[in-house]
């Protein structure tokens, strides 16, 4: 049976240490990051499929002297534990961190999201009532066209219900630099070693992966796809035009099926963006803020 990472021992690497804590709520513990000071807006991170806060680990200082922020560890990601197989549903997952929120008090006015995170902010607006600016930087909305929508989900699902996957799948990102060639080829995307570190911790852990494999096959973004249109969100969808992972093309798409959204193309970067260029990131998040949050008197 694959062990949790261990806080004191794989999180010693992670950065931003002083900004974290972990948070019981039901049967679950999450390990969320926390900067910035009250009475300023509040932004939430939501990280993608197979990462952690660290992906916010460049953008979160930049952020802090303008934001509350907060950025959790998803479900059964990371150092977050105790969620089960089946809350990794997108409905079910967005259901889980409204339960965060509830439990922190911390209501956010904005939401950025990367990748699959994006997905999940536009399901806590439609079924939780997040009514703020969400930005999606390098947005997973689309589902695989054709056969593969059923096709990726069901061998994901497969993947996860067979105990050996994903201690094979870590053991072969363990060997030399497999982990940063992984990133490499599945994002287009160069990042420093700190952030390469954290992703190799990460990909050499069966019960993250395994996590990982249970979140992609139970998303849902076919029934996402449909509800689209009653987005009524400020949404802002920033590519990259280097993605190796979502193509910008279906960044186009998804920006024609959101009645509210803009899209903003960057140049010459890769799926982790975010991480590459962390201050292009950050000004397009105080922009979006600016734009539509209503400054405190």
């Amino acid at each position: 049976m694959s062990r949790p990472l261990d806080w004191n021992r794989e999180g010693r690497i992670w950065p931003h240490r002083d900004a974290s804590r972990f948070v019981p709520v039901g049967g679950a513990t999450w390990h969320v990051q926390e900067m910035g000071e009250a009475g300023s807006p509040r932004l939430l991170l939501l990280h993608g499929t197979g990462a952690s806060v660290h992906s916010w680990r460049g953008l979160m200082p930049m952020l802090a002297p303008q934001f509350q922020l907060l950025a959790p560890d998803l479900p059964r990601h990371a150092f977050t534990t105790g969620h089960r197989p089946d809350d990794m549903s997108l409905p079910r997952m967005a259901a889980s961190l409204q339960r965060l929120l509830d439990q922190t008090g911390f209501q956010p006015d904005i939401i950025a999201g990367h990748s699959a995170g994006a997905a999940l902010a536009l399901q806590l607006a439609l079924d939780h009532g997040f009514k703020g600016p969400i930005i999606g930087l390098n947005s997973a909305l689309r589902p695989f066209p054709g056969p593969a929508s059923q096709l990726f989900p069901a061998l994901a699902k497969l993947l996860f219900v067979n105990p050996f996957v994903p201690r094979l799948f870590s053991a072969a990102a363990s060997f030399g630099s497999e982990g940063e060639r992984f990133i490499y080829r599945s994002t287009a995307s160069h990042i420093d070693a700190e952030g390469l570190a954290c992703y190799s911790t990460l990909l050499k852990n069966p019960h993250h992966t395994k996590g990982a494999l249970a979140m992609m096959a139970n998303w849902d973004l076919p029934t996402l796809q449909t509800r689209m249109h009653e987005v009524a969100n400020p949404v802002l969808l920033v590519h990259s035009d280097r993605d190796a992972t979502i193509p910008l093309e279906w960044a186009r798409e998804a920006h024609a099926n959101l009645p509210t959204s803009q899209l903003e193309v960057l140049h010459r970067l890769g799926h982790l963006a975010h991480e590459e260029a962390p201050e292009k990131a950050a000004r397009l998040i105080e922009d979006l803020a600016a734009q539509y949050l209503t400054p405190a008197a």
